[in-house]
């Protein structure tokens, strides 16, 4: 099961005994009374209050606290009541009660016409004391106490919302003094003050952790979403408004997370609204909600991405159309995700800070699906990563299962479930050794089964993406999460529509965490924020442009700056251990890699400081060093495990035996990164050209190896080219590939390595090439008249003695081919036709 699931309370687990104890549970024994015992409501503190009815059919209250596992009995009434509403003080001195008094029918054959048919109470518990009765009405209520923040005391002051069937919110202040014997009273006399919060509403939810109210208002064919924002210090202030195409046909005040009326729950009307709204640490804000569908086959819903600025909506294909089993769909919040779950039928957990692309959301049908503690339908999410089963009265702790998202990553046939996963285990999990390891693994294993995006690119920016972007503020909105521009693929049986919807409006001052977080978020929208990430086009182009430049123009001040930020990312890379050296990457000079780490930190530096300017220079430093550096251990952690898994030793770069299938597994993966690497213009770590060219050497034909040498591929570098020279031996076969290897060295490079072959062949190359250079610096010369007659060697050659003869004069006019030529000259050239022409000839040379 993708979502795993631990009980944190169970009311047969913690209550029941503890009523047994006391001799409370026998009422609750039989059949017919299944729901004398449930959860009424769930605190900010995270203490459940429940109901249960006694052996006399007294109705009691207690108290569960998850910190301490024990139980605490609030209040008796002396009557068989049913509970709807109710709420305990943090000091756990005042207890506010609502509960029906009567049905209909009761006051009816009763002649009751003249009592009100609910009641709320507010009642003195520390100790039991007076009671105050605060709604006397024949329309429901709720009632909720407001929690001030952790280690503030207001001991004397508690504030309480009251919420009213008749579509409208109450705040009442009540006081409190403490009298003799630690006696705690109700300070007011009279009427308790109150104020109103909100008029004429239709919908309206409960945020206990943050101290939030989200409430809906009908307007002509849409409604308007608000938000009451509650201080500890203060009273309260209206801080959000978005209006949303939503329709409410219904006309019945639909409250969320204000207790738990357990026989309503049994009721749901099948087309009642269905709304959540959903907050995340990083600003995020959705509002989930579905409705019944008319065709029986299908469900619809819809998420409202407020903070992206646009809706998506899904229709999903039942795979089962039974009557009895389609209930409403369940939404969970997970933080970084939402999971919309209807048991027997799909679970669908959405992206809700990447929602722009359906790749980044998981969609789950049949056993995949699956939730086992889930089976019933009375499902809430009252916090973050919490479920509660108002039915069976359990309330869960639920996270995604890491082992069941990588059989999933493993098992899966999509390529749409396989970069959900992959991005899930990335971002929901942050960094793990043991999860990277596998997932490295996977990647090894399924090169050429993704078709629709490429996993090592994806592994090495969704990894970077995590790592950095907790460290500052706003940094997730400028450094890039995919490599992926857009996605055409389908997920079997869903359709999705997307829709721009208005931002919502934000009225606040001097808010801190996630207001200003969601006003972050709502800035880079209304700033196309696919803009603002870092892109690497400039960055490509650039080094080109400086690439085919090196050997014109001399190194300019931009240079030396360009390499020496290369020099401080392989500062940071040097801090490898041992134990990481298993790959023989060398410390090598790599022009073309450190031009492109240095490139890249000056362009990403460039823009971060267009967009971060309040966090510093030093601090952007810093990000950038860090972000590059962590490129290159993410490369060389790839081949540390591809290395460790395939059984290699660190001692493999040589020539003089065949590579295994363990090496040629590396090699074709190390070809893969290249490519990722290329096409993201991501650089390199230094000497992943020199072993990836020695793996080539030892595992692939050559005519394969050359093949790959000339499309680009394979990269000749210095420190491999003279060790192949330097280590094999001059025989037919090897001759063939060092003069294959010799011949296609750039000349810069050539100039430096062909003189460690001292072979005929090469010399002759040596010679050609001299000639060739010798003679092209000559083109623009004025030409010059050269005399046989004149010259001081013997004439047996005639050939031979004009060339030596012209090179000569040439050399004596002072041009020159190249700045050191080393040994090579004229002498040098004589002598290298001579050997190869007695050679051909089957002569010895003397």
């Amino acid at each position: 099961m993708l979502l795993h699931l631990v009980a944190e309370f169970d009311l047969q687990r913690d209550v029941v005994p503890w009523l047994a104890a006391r001799g409370w549970a026998a009422a609750l024994d039989t059949s017919e009374n299944s729901s004398a015992l449930y959860i009424v409501n769930v605190e900010r503190n995270g203490k459940i209050i429940y109901t249960w009815k006694g052996n006399q059919r007294n109705t009691h209250i207690g108290l569960y606290d998850p910190q301490t596992k024990q139980n605490e009995h609030l209040y008796m009434f002396e009557r068989d009541l049913r509970i709807i509403s109710c709420s305990v003080n943090n000091e756990r001195t005042l207890l506010a009660v609502s509960f029906r008094q009567y049905t209909e029918e009761e006051r009816v054959s009763q002649l009751l016409q003249s009592v009100s048919k609910y009641l709320a109470l507010l009642i003195e518990i520390h100790p039991i004391n007076n009671v105050r009765v605060l709604k006397a009405v024949d329309s429901g209520v709720q009632v909720q106490f407001l929690y001030p923040v952790e280690g503030r005391n207001t001991s004397t002051e508690s504030r309480l919302l009251l919420v009213s069937e008749d579509k409208y919110i109450e705040q009442f202040e009540i006081r409190v003094v403490a009298e003799e014997e630690h006696k705690v009273v109700i300070q007011n006399s009279g009427q308790l003050p109150r104020a109103r919060v909100a008029d004429d509403l239709i919908w309206a939810q409960w945020d206990m952790m943050e101290q939030r109210l989200f409430y809906m208002v009908p307007k002509e064919s849409k409604s308007t979403l608000k938000c009451v924002q509650f201080y500890p210090d203060e009273n309260f202030s209206s801080i959000l408004e978005s209006h949303l195409d939503i329709s409410v046909n219904d006309t019945q005040l639909k409250l969320v997370n204000f207790g738990y009326d357990y026989c309503e729950d049994q009721n749901v009307a099948p087309k009642s609204l269905n709304l959540r709204v959903f907050t995340s640490k990083a600003g995020g804000l959705c509002v989930c909600c579905s409705l019944a569908s008319d065709t029986p086959d299908e469900i619809t819903y819809s998420i409202y991405f407020l903070h992206k600025g646009y809706n998506k909506t899904f229709t999903v294909s039942l795979e089962r159309t039974e009557s009895h089993q389609l209930k409403e769909v369940a939404f969970i919040n997970l933080d970084y995700y939402v999971a919309a779950y209807l048991p027997g039928q799909f679970l669908h957990l959405l992206n809700i800070q990447h929602p722009d692309l359906l790749c980044y959301s998981l969609f789950l049908t049949g056993e995949d699906a699956r939730i086992d503690m889930l089976q019933n339908y009375s499902i809430r999410s009252p916090l973050i990563s919490t479920v509660l089963d108002c039915h069976i009265g359990s309330m869960y702790a639920v996270s995604i299962s890491e082992s069941a998202l990588l059989h999933l990553l493993q098992n899966s046939k999509r390529d749409s479930e396989r970069l959900a996963a992959l991005h899930c285990a990335l971002l929901y999990f942050q960094h793990t050794e043991d999860l990277e390891m596998q997932i490295i693994w996977w990647i090894s294993e399924n090169l050429s089964t993704c078709h629709s995006f490429d996993p090592i690119q994806e592994f090495i920016i969704a990894s970077l993406y995590c790592r950095m972007c907790p460290e500052t503020h706003n940094l997730d909105k400028l450094l890039p999460y995919t490599s992926l521009l857009d996605w055409i693929g389908i997920i079997p049986g869903v359709t999705c529509a997307t829709d721009i919807i208005p931002l919502p409006v934000l009225e606040f001052q001097n808010s801190k965490d996630f207001w200003k977080k969601l006003n972050s978020n709502l800035e880079s929208v209304k700033y196309a924020e696919p803009h603002l990430h870092y892109h690497n086009n400039v960055l490509r182009r650039e080094w080109h442009n400086l690439s085919e430049e090196r050997e014109e123009k001399p190194t300019t001040a931009y240079l030396r700056n360009i390499f020496e930020n290369a020099r401080k990312v392989l500062s940071h890379v040097d801090t490898w251990d041992s134990e990481e050296r298993l790959v023989p990457l060398f410390q090598e000079e790599d022009y073309q890699q450190q031009l492109l780490m240095g490139l890249m930190v000056a362009q990403l530096k460039d823009h971060l400081m267009r967009h971060l300017q309040y966090v510093g220079k030093k601090k952007i430093d810093q990000i950038v060093l860090d972000y590059v550096a962590n490129l290159l251990n993410l490369v060389h952690q790839i081949m540390k495990e591809v290395w460790r898994r395939h059984h290699l030793h660190s001692c493999i770069f040589c020539f003089n035996e065949r590579g295994s299938a363990g090496e040629f597994a590396v090699f074709h993966i190390m070809s893969r990164i290249l490519e990722a690497a290329n096409g993201m213009c991501l650089p390199l770590p230094p000497g992943f050209h020199t072993l990836h060219l020695g793996l080539g050497v030892r595992c692939l034909p050559l005519h394969t190896l050359l093949h790959y040498i000339d499309n680009g591929v394979l990269h000749l570098t210095e420190t491999c080219v003279r060790k192949l020279l330097e280590d094999l031996d001059d025989t037919e076969k090897n001759e063939k590939l060092k003069f294959s290897i010799v011949m296609r060295l750039p000349e810069a490079l050539g100039q430096k390595v062909r003189q460690v072959w001292k072979h005929p062949i090469n010399a002759n190359l040596m010679a050609q090439k001299y000639v060739k250079l010798l003679l092209e610096k000559l083109e623009n010369r004025q030409c010059i008249r050269f005399a046989p007659e004149r010259l001081s060697v013997p004439a047996e050659f005639l050939p031979l003695n004009y060339l030596t003869s012209m090179l000569t004069e040439i050399e004596n006019q002072g041009v020159q081919p190249h700045e050191k030529q080393d040994h090579v000259n004229v002498r040098f050239v004589e002598e290298a036709a001579l050997k190869h022409t007695m050679t051909l000839l089957g002569l010895k040379y003397s």
